[in-house]
């Protein structure tokens, strides 16, 4: 979630969740509301202001700093707001199986509080180490860090940064 609102070069940016009609997509997407979902400028602020607390809980894992009160509020909040317990049913042919029951005045609530689950499993769990942030400009992009020397959260943001290195160089060599 926190990479749903990403820094390109050029000063462009890009953002997931700008419009209720896009958040909408996104969520529908990653299979946390019904395809026939349709959210309202107040749920996709609310979606917008987890993930900038999301971003900020990360931001204080990676840089050993502590989080701010109103933001693990947020975070602690989401997670309450809906209950993720998947409840038993049954239909004829497809036997016994659990699903998350969110009603229609619960979708953005059950999108707030997985979302939020996924972000505190992240961070108190055995991979909280490996969060790193991209370190190419301007680059504002979480990662896992899957090996120790990697730096950038995609082969495009390392290719621009040796680009930019290169180009320094030969630039120093001519004067």
């Amino acid at each position: 979630m926190v990479n749903s609102e990403i820094q390109l070069p050029s000063n462009k940016s890009f953002d997931a969740l700008a419009t209720p009609e896009s958040t909408t997509q996104w969520l529908i997407e990653r299979n946390l509301v019904p395809h026939e979902a349709s959210l309202q400028a107040y749920c996709q602020n609310r979606l917008a202001t987890l993930r900038a607390q999301i971003r900020e809980a990360f931001t204080a894992s990676t840089s050993g700093t502590e989080i701010g009160r109103e933001a693990l509020r947020g975070i602690n909040g989401a997670l309450l707001a809906a209950p993720n317990t998947a409840l038993l049913r049954q239909e004829n042919g497809k036997g016994f199986f659990r699903a998350l029951e969110h009603p229609a005045t619960q979708l953005t609530e059950h999108a707030l509080a997985a979302l939020a689950e996924d972000a505190a499993s992240l961070l108190s769990g055995d991979e909280a180490d490996q969060l790193s942030q991209c370190e190419a400009e301007p680059c504002t992009r979480f990662f896992l860090r899957t090996h120790g020397r990697r730096q950038w959260c995609s082969t495009r943001c390392g290719d621009r940064v040796r680009a930019a290195r290169s180009y320094a160089r030969k630039k120093e060599q001519k004067l």
